[in-house]
């Protein structure tokens, strides 16, 4: 079991997700950098956390935020230079933090030598390495041409997209062709891409990378029921990483822990789901353009108390009873595709939030900002393909009160996005200062994660008390002989329940008791109890 969960320090890990061209800035010209995280590698480590993930810093030219990449093999020049990279291994390696780099592997950008190359009439290497029509007429037919654009240069062929025009899908292969300019996965230039994918992993990881964040990674393959090719090639490449570098972690974006951890992932984030947002994101304006077929109307994590838990806890058990003993399900509070947790909510609810966060079961991501309670920002225009709602919560880390909230020496105007200047926004130094502050109660709850063995990504879980559009939430954690009891009440209003359990210790938390065989709980409270 223990290989099959993989490395052994993943099961106490928190990660810190860091959005590189917001975090911090060291050379003045408005865009955060690698020598901007090397520099606070010191607060990083005090947070307590155990690992990094980047999002995307190699050569782009940023359509999409670095999702689309023009070299797979070096760091873009804006964030500094592949020594500075390295140079963030080996640092981070000394703090004890691992780093995690951000893989796309769908498709690269229209200026990647590959597609230029593969834009060429003439056949060469790379003319299948991206998934082109025979004509510049033919669209791909009705199944594929919203996904097709065509006249685009002297290639007489159409190519398809993974997502925005400027991101050419790469030539995995299809699983079922069913038309001549479709080639089967085992075709040699499909499994040239392939072998390539494994290739860069491999760069990275001896460079020093500890895995990689995977994006996208369930729609690599088409044409492909039950995902059965996908899961070949993740599963191939799990075992290269067992064999060659069994330290080495990677985490999905497939949104479906069932397919991702059958593939050979040893996480999955499961945060694309109607059940997911009704806990946090449940209402229009939380949600944003492009998820309302996500929203439910409340959020459980909501003080209004019109949420329901139970919906996401049936979607979420469906999953964790068939993937325990194979991998880790992730459940992020935020991250640089959803909205900021901190829409319209108070310091208390992000606290309840936070700690919700670090003793759910599976590996727990925190995005940059969220320890200090860094809002959504839906004001600010969208650059690098930042649309709404991505776009309110990429804005630059506030550090300090002072000029560009500590994040940049530079002019206001070359910010890669506006700070937030609103009267009393948070910053790290104003929160490093006061014990009770968002900041030093994540610090002792990151703490209290990583030192319970029942709160292990491992650890047994099990729902003690949910009801359809009632509170509280209560679920117990155990490993071996240790045992923690956790229980929400994000409602404004007091509650109680049964439970059948005896005393225990608050470890954190305030407003919530257990007595008499209830838990007995406060309007917005919530409680750790070692049992």
């Amino acid at each position: 079991m223990a290989k099959n969960l993989g490395p052994e320090w993943v099961k106490d890990a928190v990660f810190y997700q860091i959005y590189p061209q917001s975090f911090c800035d060291t050379n003045g010209d408005g865009i955060g950098d690698l020598p901007g995280i090397i520099k606070k590698l010191d607060y990083i480590e005090s947070l307590g956390v155990s690992a990094i993930w980047v999002n995307p810093c190699f050569i782009s030219p940023f359509l999409d935020a670095g999702y689309d990449v023009a070299d797979y093999y070096h760091v873009a020049p804006r964030y500094g230079t592949d020594a500075d990279l390295e140079k963030l291994f080996r640092e981070a390696k000394k703090r004890g933090i691992r780093v995690l780099l951000d893989l796309v592997p769908g498709h690269t950008s229209i200026q990647h030598p590959w597609f230029q190359a593969s834009c060429a009439p003439e056949k060469n290497e790379f003319s299948n390495r991206y998934i082109w029509t025979g004509s510049a007429w033919h669209n791909g037919g009705a199944k594929w041409s919203s996904k097709m654009i065509q006249g685009f240069c002297d290639r007489d062929g159409s190519y398809m997209i993974n997502y925005f025009c400027s991101q050419p899908a790469l030539n995995f292969g299809f699983a079922k062709p069913d038309q001549p300019w479709q080639l089967p996965t085992t075709h040699p230039d499909a499994q040239a891409t392939w072998q390539e994918m494994r290739n860069i992993m491999r760069y990275w990881l001896d460079k020093g990378a500890s895995g990689f964040r995977v994006d996208m990674a369930g729609s690599i393959i088409r044409n492909d029921p039950g995902a059965k090719e996908a899961k070949r090639f993740w599963r191939e490449t799990r075992e290269m990483l067992d064999s060659d570098y069994p330290e080495a972690f990677i985490v999905s974006e497939w949104s479906w822990p069932q397919n991702a951890l059958d593939a050979g992932f040893h996480a999955d984030f499961f945060h694309f789901s109607k059940g997911y947002y009704g806990m946090f994101r449940g209402e229009a304006f939380r949600a944003g353009p492009g998820s309302e077929h996500f929203q439910t109307g409340a959020s459980f994590f909501d003080e209004d108390g019109e949420g329901d838990a139970s919906f996401f806890i049936e979607q979420y058990m469906e999953h964790y009873r068939k993937t325990k003993n194979k991998g880790y399900i992730a459940i992020p509070v935020g991250n640089h595709d959803i909205g900021r947790i901190n829409n319209r909510r108070s310091k208390k609810d992000l606290e309840i939030i936070m700690a919700f966060l670090m003793t759910f079961p599976g590996t727990p991501f925190l995005y940059y900002g969220d320890e200090i309670g860094m809002r959504q920002m839906d004001e600010v225009q969208s650059v690098e393909g930042a649309y709404a709602p991505r776009k309110g919560a990429r804005t630059p880390m506030q550090w300090t009160a002072g000029r560009n909230a500590g994040f940049s020496a530079g002019r206001k105007a070359d910010l890669y996005l506006p700070v937030d200047e609103t009267k009393n926004a948070p910053n790290v130094a104003a929160q490093e200062k006061r014990k009770d502050s968002l900041l030093n109660v994540t610090r002792e709850l990151v703490k209290l994660r990583r030192t319970e063995p029942a709160l292990a990504a491992d650890a047994k879980f099990e729902v003690l008390y949910v009801k359809k559009n009632k509170f509280p939430l209560i679920f117990q954690r155990s490993k071996g002989r240790s045992k923690i009891l956790v229980a929400f009440n994000p409602s404004k209003s007091d509650v109680s329940a049964p439970l059948a359990v005896g005393d225990g210790l608050l470890l954190a938390g305030s407003g919530a008791k257990l007595e008499k065989g209830r838990c007995v709980m406060q309007g917005r409270s919530y409680g750790i109890w070692k049992l």
